[in-house]
C-alpha cells in the first residue's frame, strides 16, 4: 500500500509537467490519457486558464465540442484570448461558423495577448517512440478481440512508460490486470540535497560570499524541520544519495518537446555541461609564467608521470605529480605535513575509491596523444606555476576549509596507495573545467554557489511535481482495477483515498455512481450520477448506465428529460438511444425500444450493452431472437457479465439446466460479488437436488448484499426444504419487514407456522394474504385444503 498522496498545490513545475504530458498524449492520439491528464490538471485549480485551455482541448479532440465549450464560453470579465481562441475552434466543431468568425475577429483585435504555457509554439516528435507504438498495437488487437495479443502490447507499453493510461485501461478492458504494484511501483518521497549531498528537508540560507552559514540552534543542520508542500516524510532521513527517487518518465521529458510549455529542465538532470572551447580541444597552449620564481621543469620519463600530466577526461582536470621537478624541496620537506590534507581536506579529490582500472587510464592516457609534456606542464593554474609553497599553502587552507571530501568525480586519476604513496591533488586547469566539474557532480562540503541551489532547488520541485502525478495516477489505477475486477467495495476505498480536489471531478463521480449501481445500492448510485451531471452537464461517458439506474427505479419523468438532453447533445452517440430506448422500455413500449437499441448498435457496433438490452427486451417473447443478440454483446465484448446472464436465463427458460449452470457461472466468475449471479447459481443447484451447495450459494450472496430481497427469499425456501424452520422463519419475517406487500412472502411465512403447529399464527397470516392480494382466494383455499408437508412451490404466486 503506498503512503498517501500529499495535498496539492498548484505550482509552476506541476503546470509545467501536467502540460506536457498532456501534450505528449494529444500528439500520440492518445485522447483518453490525455483527457485523463487534463482533468486532473484542471481541478487542482478550475480558476487556472492554462489548465481550463489544455483541458477544453482535450475533449475538443475527443469529440465532446459541448463540454469543451462550456468550459470556455466564460463571462466577458472572467475569459481571456485563449478561451475566446478555443471557443471559436468549439464552435467550427459544432458547425457554427458565425460564432466562429467573431470569436476569431475578437482575437485579433487582442494584440498584446500573451498566450498561457499549454498555447505556445511547441515541437512534437515526427515519429512515436515505441510505447506509443505498443499502446496503439493493444488497441487494435482488443478492438479486434486479439486479447492475449493486446495485453502483451499493453503491458509493454507500460513497462516503457507507466504514464500511459490509455494502456492501463485496455488491460482494465481485457480483465488481465496485474497487481497494481507491479505495473507501478511504489516510488519515495522526493529529498532537498544539501550542500554536502546530505539530503535535508529545508531551505538553506546563502551569504555574501556563496557559503552556507549554518544555525547553530539546528546542531549545524540546516535543512532540519522544513517539510515540503506539507508531505508526509519519506523513509529517508538524513543520509544523502546521489540517487534520485523519482525521475521523471523520458516518454515525456524535454527532448520530446523544447519549448516554453515545456522546457528542457522538465527532466530531472544536472544541468548540461558547457563545451570545452577549440583551444581546449586543440590541446593546451604555452603561455609565458608571471611567476619569478624559475621553476624546474623535467620531462616524463616514466608511463606514471604520463599519466599524472594527462587531463581528465570528463572534467578536463590534471593532477599534479609529486616530483621534485615539479614541485620543489620544500614539498618533499612538508610532506608528511601535508599528507593528511591532500587524503581528507582535498576538495577535488575522490577518496575512498577503488583505484583506476585499465580502461580509465587508457582513456585519460588518449586524451593527450601529441601532446607534448611542456604543453601539458604549462596547462595548470597560476596557483601550481607560482611554485611548490604555493602548492603547500593552498593545501593547508582547504584543510582550514572543511574537514572531508565529498567529490564525486567519475574518473578521477588515482588515490594513495597502501604502501604509502602520496594521493596527487587534482586541481581545475580552466574556469570552463572548473565549471563543468563543478556542473557534472554535487558540490564539495561547504561551497554552494546561488546558481548551484537555484538548480538544485528546480530540481526538486521537478521531482515533487512527477512524484505528485505519479502517486495520484496510482490511486486512480488501484480504483480503476478494483471497478474493472468488479469489487466495488474496494473501488469505494480506494476513491476515498483521493485527494479532495479529484473527489469533485465528473469521472470520479460517474465511477462511484457505477460502483454503486454494480452493487445494488440505488439511491446512492443515483446521487453520484447526478452530481457527474452537475459538474459536467454535457457528459455522455456511462450516461447509458445512468439510464438503465432511472429504468430500475421507475423514474419516468427524469428518464425521459435525459434521453432529450443527450440526443440534443449528439444524436449520433449510441448513449442517447440507449437511454432513449430505456424510455420507452420503462412505458412497456418494447418495439420502439428494440428501435432505439438496434440504433445504438449501428452507431457503435463495439457497443455490447445495446445488444444486451435488446436480448433484454426480446427474453419474453422470442427466446432465440433474445440469444442472438446476447451473442453478439459477447462478440462485442466478452467480459459482459450480462450478456452471460442473459443466456443463462434463456437457457433456464428452455429447461436447459447444464448450459444455463455453465452461463451463469461464466458471469459469476466476472463479478463474483453479485449476489443475483450466486442466486441464480444457486437456483441451478437447486433444480439439480444440490440443497447444501444452494444454501452455501445463497448465504455468500446474502453476506454481499444483505438487502437483495429476492436472494433471501431462495433460501429461506432451501431452509423449508431442509426442516431448518426456525431460520427459515427468521428470513421471512426479514423479508416481511421489508416487505410487507408481498403475497408470496406471507404465503411461506403461514406454511412455516403450520408446519410448526402454530395455527393461531397461520390464520392470521391468511389474513393478512386476503387483505394484500384478494384474488389470491383460491390460493388460500388450496392451501388450507392440502396436507402440511405439501411441496412450497404450490404456494408461489408467481
Amino acid at each position: 500500500m503506498s503512503q498517501d498522496v500529499p495535498l496539492a498545490v498548484l505550482t509552476p513545475h506541476l503546470c509545467r509537467r501536467y502540460s506536457s504530458l498532456v501534450w505528449y498524449c494529444l500528439d500520440a492520439n492518445l485522447t483518453k490519457s490525455a483527457l485523463f491528464y487534463a482533468e486532473r490538471y484542471f481541478v487542482l485549480d478550475p480558476k487556472n486558464h492554462d489548465a481550463r485551455h489544455l483541458y477544453a482541448t482535450a475533449l475538443l479532440q475527443a469529440d465532446q465540442p459541448h463540454s469543451a465549450y462550456r468550459l470556455v464560453n466564460l463571462p466577458l470579465e472572467a475569459r481571456c484570448t485563449g478561451c475566446v481562441d478555443v471557443a471559436a475552434k468549439c464552435c467550427m466543431k459544432l458547425g457554427r461558423h458565425r460564432q466562429a468568425r467573431e470569436a476569431l475577429e475578437t482575437c485579433l483585435r487582442d494584440h498584446t495577448y500573451v498566450p498561457s504555457q499549454s498555447m505556445n509554439a511547441r515541437t512534437a516528435k515526427a515519429f512515436p517512440d515505441e510505447a506509443i507504438l505498443c499502446c496503439h498495437a493493444g488497441n487494435t488487437a482488443l478492438k479486434g478481440n486479439l486479447h492475449e495479443s493486446a495485453a502483451m502490447s499493453y503491458r509493454q507499453a507500460l513497462a516503457l512508460n507507466p504514464m500511459l493510461w490509455e494502456a492501463f485501461e485496455g488491460l482494465c478492458a481485457i480483465g488481465d490486470i496485474p497487481p497494481v504494484e507491479n505495473l507501478f511501483p511504489v516510488r519515495s518521497l522526493p529529498e532537498r540535497r544539501s550542500g554536502d549531498g546530505v539530503t535535508s528537508t529545508s531551505i538553506p540560507v546563502a551569504t555574501g560570499a556563496g557559503f552556507f552559514t549554518p544555525d547553530t540552534g539546528n546542531g549545524g543542520n540546516l535543512f532540519r524541520g522544513w517539510k515540503p508542500m506539507d508531505a508526509p516524510p519519506g523513509p529517508r532521513d538524513s543520509i544523502g544519495t546521489t540517487d534520485s527517487s523519482f525521475y521523471g518518465e523520458p516518454s515525456f521529458q524535454g527532448p520530446i518537446r523544447a519549448s516554453r510549455s515545456q522546457p528542457t529542465t522538465l527532466a530531472v538532470q544536472p544541468p548540461a555541461v558547457r563545451p570545452l572551447s577549440s583551444a581546449d580541444e586543440a590541446g593546451p597552449v604555452t603561455k609565458k609564467l608571471r611567476s619569478t620564481v624559475r621553476q624546474r621543469t623535467a620531462p616524463p620519463s616514466s608511463a606514471a608521470a604520463d599519466t599524472h600530466l594527462k587531463p581528465s577526461k570528463s572534467t578536463g582536470i590534471l593532477p599534479v605529480a609529486s616530483g621534485p621537478g615539479l614541485t620543489g624541496d620544500r614539498t618533499k620537506s612538508s610532506k608528511a605535513r601535508a599528507r593528511p590534507a591532500l587524503t581528507i581536506a582535498n576538495i577535488f579529490s575522490s577518496s575512498g575509491r577503488p583505484a583506476q582500472n585499465t580502461a580509465a587510464s587508457s582513456r585519460s592516457h588518449a586524451v593527450g596523444l601529441g601532446k607534448p609534456a611542456t604543453g601539458a606542464a604549462a596547462r595548470r593554474s597560476s596557483r601550481l606555476q607560482s611554485g611548490g609553497s604555493k602548492i603547500a599553502k593552498t593545501v593547508r587552507d582547504r584543510r582550514r576549509v572543511t574537514a572531508k571530501t565529498r567529490s564525486q568525480s567519475h574518473e578521477s586519476g588515482a588515490e594513495e596507495e597502501p604502501g604509502g604513496t602520496e594521493l596527487p591533488a587534482f586541481v581545475p586547469t580552466s574556469p570552463v573545467a572548473q565549471n563543468a566539474h563543478s556542473e557534472s557532480s554535487p558540490p564539495p562540503s561547504g561551497i554552494w554557489t546561488a546558481e548551484q541551489e537555484q538548480a538544485a532547488q528546480e530540481a526538486y520541485e521537478t521531482e515533487l511535481a512527477d512524484y505528485h502525478i505519479y502517486e495520484v495516477m496510482r490511486k486512480f489505477a488501484s480504483a480503476a482495477r478494483a471497478m474493472a475486477l468488479y469489487n466495488c467495495r474496494l473501488c469505494l476505498e480506494e476513491l476515498e483515498t483521493l485527494p479532495a480536489q479529484h473527489k469533485r471531478s465528473a469521472s470520479v463521480m460517474a465511477m462511484l455512481g457505477k460502483a454503486h449501481y454494480e452493487l445494488g445500492q440505488y439511491p446512492e448510485a443515483e446521487r453520484a450520477f447526478e452530481a457527474a451531471r452537475n459538474l459536467e452537464p454535457y457528459r455522455l461517458w456511462d450516461m447509458e448506465v445512468y439510464s438503465t439506474l432511472l429504468w430500475h427505479l421507475q423514474r419516468n419523468v427524469r428518464l425521459s428529460f435525459l434521453a432529450q438532453e443527450l440526443l440534443s447533445t449528439d444524436p449520433k452517440s449510441p448513449q442517447a438511444w440507449i437511454a432513449v430506448g430505456n424510455c420507452f422500455s420503462l412505458q412497456k413500449e418494447k418495439t420502439q425500444a428494440l428501435t432505439c437499441f438496434r440504433r445504438a448498435a449501428q452507431l457503435d457496433p463495439t457497443c455490447a450493452y445495446a445488444y444486451t438490452l435488446s436480448g433484454h427486451e426480446s427474453i419474453d417473447e422470442d427466446l432465440s431472437k433474445a440469444i442472438n443478440f446476447f451473442q453478439s454483446a459477447l462478440r462485442a465484448d466478452a467480459r459482459h457479465y450480462n450478456a452471460w446472464y442473459g443466456l443463462g436465463t434463456c437457457y433456464m427458460r428452455m429447461s436447459k439446466l447444464r448450459l444455463a449452470d455453465y452461463h451463469y457461472k461464466k458471469a459469476s466468475q466476472i463479478h463474483p460479488q453479485n449476489a443475483v449471479l450466486l442466486g441464480c447459481v444457486g437456483v441451478v443447484r437447486e433444480r439439480y437436488g444440490e440443497l447444501d451447495k444452494a444454501l452455501e450459494l445463497f448465504s455468500s450472496a446474502i453476506e454481499y448484499s444483505p438487502e437483495n430481497a429476492l436472494v433471501r427469499y431462495h433460501r429461506a425456501k432451501i431452509l423449508i426444504a431442509m426442516k431448518r424452520y426456525k431460520e427459515a422463519v427468521q428470513d421471512l419475517e426479514h423479508l416481511r419487514d421489508t416487505s410487507p406487500e408481498e403475497s408470496n412472502v406471507l404465503f411461506q411465512l403461514a406454511r412455516v407456522y403450520r408446519l410448526m403447529g402454530d395455527e393461531v399464527k397461520f390464520a392470521q397470516l391468511l389474513a393478512e394474504v386476503r387483505d394484500v392480494a384478494p384474488k389470491s382466494a383460491g390460493k388460500i383455499r388450496k392451501l388450507v385444503e392440502t396436507v402440511a408437508d405439501v411441496g412450497e412451490e404450490t404456494m408461489d404466486e408467481g
